[in-house]
């Protein structure tokens, strides 16, 4: 029976999310018209289908209902088959369950309420989905069929082989057949032109040469198993590994970390070494001063999951260091409770709070970083605080005790509604520092009493109308809001226990087993959120919403700080910041690795244009020999068209500006060029161009080539200044 009612928990909750989704992308699209008055919003298409259909959002509610009661998900897994068989330089790790029958069943339930509404099968049938709605069932009834061929799980990896990042998707094979269904699904689509995925047996691997299509997805089934890559080097690799049965993986330290995520049960695991990334990205792992002092250098794992912790479906995710957080990634508190949530109201649409280990502690670390720049952000700090006769970080963050909170209640016309809440550690001192600034920026401000609670009310004049603001200090508490009635608003339910931090149902959609401790929290309420667009843009809908997610719980996120790691977790996956957090991790390395490609491709498309011009240039004036300086390839400033030894017209400005001579560097694409001669008199009879980039981020070879035409590279930093023929011709050709 708990067995059931948690499947039936998890079933509710998805289902109520995919109908909020819903209702969203049915009316998000026209959005734009928001910004003209509603008599001037043209009429959307869909509202348009519900005043021609009578009944099809009464239809919409009853199908969703019994997708709540009839969709029954994959179970958790405790352990992966497939995870040991990756190779032990993965650095990335996603396992999904199979969803065929999950497919199967909402195309059961979706046919079945065409079959039995009238009103449904008509708008299915000439709707605004008329075109495109048989082939969205289609390629749903084609994913059910591929799953039935493959087993309970799914992993996709990226691994690192050389210098290259390389994609893996792997799955079991369920049942003989797979190979024919996927050249069939393949085919289709292409007609007579090449298809984007090839699918290939072991037999057809050994003998298969590289395609014409960049990229393309090679698919290689076996018996036992089916492997994709986009490239043959590397599912030739993998089914030699299969084939050798060795389970590396499992035994590396990355492998064991997503190992333990399976223990207790996991449906969605996914995670990231970060250090084998960051590797891959010298100039980031190690050539930045502010990176190494932020303390994310130290970065170790990312690891999100889904599972079932006491009964509840729960997103946790896991930044860990390989030592004690320091620096910037230590600003974020150990978790403690968060006291101000206790001002918040239950009606707010969106709350955020952080509690940072030291405010004075942030601002050093700020200066520290800052003192590189130019100009400093802190170059005039000294000036003010002398002017003002108080310090920033003694008279000012030294009385905060770190819990900063930022509420927001309403966003509508004519102002919206908000609140900053924070800790203080001596409210009298605080004050006397606030008063000091306020008469500083000449500001109006009164203040009242009300049941011991001093009421401060400020005047902020602007263009149009002055604003008025309000503080008071209570409890330990400094509450700022965008009116003094909204402040007293907030010291009012903090008494009267009728604040969101007291609140039963903000409480239950806190993760389990945690209560209200933590280092940093984000709620949102989805309905009122999501509320706002939809009675604007289609108000019809707004009931059909609330329908379904009246009694949904709030969105809450947890952030948990301890010494080696930060973890965040949510019920239900509300956010799910850690699967975008995985995606970045992987993607942003390999994007900074791209630009660097990217970067040195072009600067060797540059030498050799150079070794051309060169060789071009000492043909058109032998008397000459080589040309000494990149200038001398540019075109004649005063006549278009002329041209002469100083002015030889054989490249662009890009590559011989006038000002690429002498000592001065031309820069291109991430990279500075140079040109150096061998010169007797006025006759060159060898050169050297070089090519360095512009600094760390920019690239991590330079290049060189002489006369010779050969270009050679050496890794490293940048260069300052050019080497001659003789070092040139030491560094490592290009293969």
């Amino acid at each position: 029976m708990g067995c059931g009612r948690n499947l039936h928990k998890k079933r509710r909750r998805f289902v109520k999310c995919a109908a909020a989704l819903a209702a969203i992308f049915l009316v998000a699209w026209p959005c734009r018209a928001q910004s003209k008055p509603a008599s001037q919003q043209p009429e959307l298409p869909w509202t348009q289908d519900f005043a021609k259909y009578p009944g099809l959002l009464d239809e919409f509610g009853r199908l969703v209902e019994r997708l709540q009661q009839n969709i029954q998900y994959p179970a958790a897994r405790e352990q992966s088959r497939l995870l040991p068989l990756l190779p032990p330089t993965a650095m990335s790790y996603a396992a999904f369950p199979n969803y065929g029958e999950v497919t199967h069943q909402a195309l059961t339930v979706f046919r079945q309420e065409l079959q039995e509404s009238a009103v449904f099968r008509d708008w299915w049938g000439h709707g605004k989905l008329a075109a495109s709605g048989p082939k969205l069932e289609d390629s749903l009834e084609k994913l059910y069929e591929l799953h039935q061929y493959l087993g309970d799980e799914i992993v996709v990896s990226g691994t690192m082989e050389g210098q290259e990042p390389h994609l893996l998707v792997l799955a079991e094979i369920r049942k003989p057949g797979l190979k024919k269904f996927l050249q069939e699904v393949v085919n289709q689509p292409a007609g007579n032109s090449n298809p984007e995925v090839r699918v290939l047996d072991l037999a057809e691997l050994a003998t298969a040469k590289d395609g014409g299509t960049p990229k393309q997805l090679t698919v290689l089934v076996r018996p036992d198993y089916v492997v994709a890559a986009v490239d043959l080097a590397t599912l030739r690799s993998f089914n030699a590994r299969l084939d050798s049965r060795t389970r590396d993986f499992a035994s590396t330290p990355f492998g064991q970390r997503i190992v333990k995520d399976y223990e207790g049960g996991v449906t969605v695991v996914a995670g990231a070494d970060l250090q084998k990334l960051l590797n891959q990205v010298p100039s980031v792992a190690k050539g930045n001063a502010n990176f190494q002092r932020s303390g994310f250098a130290d970065v170790k794992y990312l690891v999100w999951d889904h599972k079932d912790v006491a009964g509840q479906t729960v997103s946790q995710t896991e930044l860990s260091f390989s030592a004690p957080r320091h620096g910037p990634a230590s600003w974020l508190a150990k978790s403690g409770p968060l006291t101000n949530m206790d001002f918040v109201s239950p009606k707010a649409i969106f709350a955020g709070t952080v509690t940072l280990a030291s405010l004075p502690q942030v601002f050093d670390d700020l200066k520290e970083i800052e003192s590189t720049a130019s100009p400093s952000p802190f170059a005039t700090l000294a000036t003010f605080e002398q002017t003002l006769k108080l310090s920033l970080k003694d008279d000012l963050l030294s009385y905060l005790g770190g819990e900063i909170t930022v509420e927001m209640d309403s966003v509508a016309p004519p102002a919206p509604v908000w609140r900053i809440i924070l800790r203080v550690t001596d409210a009298s001192r605080l004050q006397q520092t606030l008063s000091t600034l306020l008469a500083a920026g000449h500001l109006e401000t009164q203040h009242s009493e009300n049941r011991g609670v001093t009421y401060y009310s400020v005047r902020v004049p602007s263009a149009k109308t002055a604003t008025e603001i309000g503080y008071a200090f209570a409890d330990g508490h400094l509450i700022v809001g965008s009116s003094p009635d909204v402040v007293a608003e907030a010291v009012r339910l903090h008494t009267s226990g009728g604040s969101l931090g007291k609140n039963q149902k903000f409480l239950a959609a806190l993760p389990a087993g945690r209560g209200l401790e933590a280092s940093a929290l984000l709620y949102q309420d989805p309905t009122a959120t999501t509320a706002l667009s939809i009675r604007q843009v289609a108000p019809e809908m707004a009931g059909f919403f609330e329908r379904f997610s009246a009694k949904s719980p709030p969105a809450v996120v947890c952030l948990y700080g301890d010494e080696t790691a930060i973890r965040e977790a949510s019920r239900g996956g509300a956010f799910d910041v850690g699967a975008a957090l995985v995606v970045a991790a992987v993607a942003i390395p390999n994007l900074l690795r791209s630009r660097t490609a990217a970067n040195e491709a072009s600067a060797l498309g540059s030498v050799r244009s150079v070794n051309t011009a060169e060789v071009t240039y000492a043909a058109t004036y032998p008397e000459r020999g080589f040309a000494s300086a990149l200038a001398k390839f540019g075109t004649e400033p005063r006549k278009a068209g002329a041209t002469s030894a100083d002015h030889a017209g054989l490249l662009d400005e890009s590559l011989a500006a006038a000002s690429c001579t002498g000592d001065a560097w031309c820069s291109k694409s991430g990279y500075q060029f140079r040109v150096k001669a061998v010169c007797l008199q006025h006759q060159c009879a060898d050169y050297v161009v070089v090519a360095t980039p512009v600094d760390n981020n920019t690239g991590t070879r330079s290049f060189c080539s002489t006369s010779t035409g050969i270009i050679r590279y050496k890794s490293g930093s940048p260069l300052t200044a050019p080497v001659s023929v003789a070092e040139c011709k030491k560094w490592s050709p290009i293969q």
